[in-house]
C-alpha cells in the first residue's frame, strides 16, 4: 500500500480558494488513478488570515506546514491589505514561510504549448522550441536588507540594503547546476557584476563551484541584456540562476512568453524534499468570486509537487499530459482564449484535466 503523504493546503486570498480547490479535486483523481494516498490540512494565510487571526502566518498554520511533507498554497494579498504596517500586509506572510521552512529557492518552469502560442504577444517563430526554468533564490539580497530612512542634504532618504554571503550564493548555484544536470545540460548566471558588489561576489562563486560540473554549459549574462534576450531568443535558454530581485523580475518576464501568467507553475524548495508548491499569479482580486480563474497554474503546481518532492512521476506526466490534451481540444478560460465568448470557467476546466488524468 502506497504511503500516506500530508499536504498542508493554504488557499489564500482572491481566486487563491478557486484554484485550489481545483488542485485538491487532482489529488483525488490521482489517488483513484494510481493508488497514492494523500491527507490534507488547511490553514489560514495572507490577508484572511489578518482579518481573523491578525497576523498575516498564524502559528496554527506554520505547524500544519512544518508536520506536512509538501504545502500546496494558492494566493495571497489585494488592495484590502495595501496600506497595512509592514507587519501585517501579506507579503510579510510570504517571507517570513520561506524564511520559516527553510525555504531558499524558487523554481520557475516556463514552456510553451504549442496550442497557444496565438496567447503569446511574441512571434509564433520566436516562442518554438522554448523550454526554460527560472532558479530564484529566495532568502538573500535587497528583499531581506536592512531598510531605513534618513534625512539628508535634500531632504529624506530611503535605503534598502542588498546583501549576499558565499553560502547564500553556492547553494542556490549548485542546486541550479544540478537541474542543468538533468535537462539540456546549460546554465546561465545572471547577475549586475559589472555595478554590483554583490553580484561581482556571485559571479566569482559560480566560476568557482562551475568545475565541479564539466557536463554543463556555462554562460554569464547581465541582468538587462538577459531580460532583452528572453524576448529575442528565448528558446536558447535551458535553466537560469540568479538572485532574489532579478529573479522575481525575470521569472514573470518569462511566465509571459506562455501568454499568460495564469499557466505557470512554482516551487520553492529547501534541503531535502520538502517543498512549497504554488501558482506564480497572484491573487487577482478583481475576478475572485466570478469562477473564471485559470487553475492550470495550480494544477501544474500539483504536478512539480509529484515530481519534485515524491518522485511521482507517473501521475506528474498523466497531469501534464491531461492539461495538453484539453487546451489541444480548444477549451480556454478567458485569460488565453483568443474568442472570448467562448472561454469557459474554473471548474469547467478543472473537471476537464481531471477527466483526462488517467495511467
Amino acid at each position: 500500500m502506497s504511503e500516506v503523504k500530508k499536504i498542508a493546503v493554504i488557499a489564500g486570498d482572491g481566486i487563491g480558494p478557486e484554484v485550489v480547490a481545483e488542485a485538491e479535486k487532482v489529488l483525488r483523481k490521482t489517488e483513484e488513478v494510481f493508488g497514492y494516498k494523500f491527507e490534507t490540512e488547511h490553514g489560514l494565510f495572507g490577508g484572511i488570515a489578518i482579518d481573523q487571526k491578525g497576523t498575516p502566518l498564524p502559528q496554527e498554520t506554520l505547524d500544519i506546514c512544518k508536520q506536512a511533507d509538501a504545502v500546496l498554497l494558492g494566493a495571497v494579498g489585494g488592495p484590502k491589505w495595501d496600506s497595512n504596517p509592514k507587519e501585517t500586509r501579506p507579503e510579510t506572510g510570504l517571507l517570513g514561510i520561506r524564511k520559516a521552512l527553510g525555504l531558499f529557492s524558487n523554481i520557475r518552469p516556463a514552456s510553451i504549448f504549442d496550442c497557444l502560442k496565438d496567447a503569446s504577444t511574441l512571434k509564433p517563430e520566436v516562442l518554438d522550441g522554448t523550454d526554460l526554468i527560472v532558479v530564484r533564490e529566495l532568502t538573500g539580497g535587497i528583499y531581506f536588507g536592512e531598510k531605513f530612512r534618513r534625512d539628508g542634504a535634500n531632504g529624506q532618504e530611503a535605503v534598502d540594503t542588498c546583501v549576499y554571503n558565499v553560502m547564500e550564493v553556492e547553494r542556490i548555484v549548485r542546486q541550479a547546476f544540478e537541474i542543468a544536470r538533468g535537462r539540456r545540460k546549460k546554465l546561465t548566471s545572471v547577475d549586475k557584476a559589472n555595478v554590483l558588489e554583490t553580484s561581482r561576489l556571485w559571479r566569482e562563486t559560480v566560476i568557482r563551484i562551475a568545475p565541479d560540473y564539466p557536463d554543463v554549459e556555462l554562460e554569464h549574462v547581465l541582468v538587462d541584456n538577459c531580460a532583452m534576450q528572453l524576448l529575442r531568443r528565448p528558446s536558447s535558454f535551458d535553466v537560469i540562476v540568479t538572485e532574489n530581485m532579478f529573479g522575481d523580475i525575470l521569472s514573470d518576464e518569462a511566465a509571459m512568453l506562455t501568454g499568460s501568467i495564469g499557466m505557470l507553475s512554482s516551487a520553492s524548495l529547501g534541503e531535502g524534499s520538502f517543498g512549497l508548491y504554488e501558482p506564480v499569479h497572484g491573487s487577482a482580486p478583481d475576478i475572485a468570486g466570478q469562477g473564471i480563474a485559470n487553475p492550470i497554474a495550480t494544477i501544474l503546481s500539483v504536478a512539480l509537487m509529484f515530481r519534485l518532492t515524491f518522485g511521482y512521476n507517473d501521475a506528474a506526466e498523466a497531469i501534464e499530459r491531461a492539461v495538453k490534451e484539453v487546451l489541444d481540444a480548444g477549451h480556454r478560460t478567458g485569460d488565453i482564449a483568443v474568442d472570448k465568448s467562448k472561454a469557459i470557467g474554473t471548474t469547467a476546466m478543472g473537471d476537464l484535466i481531471i477527466a483526462a488524468i488517467r495511467k
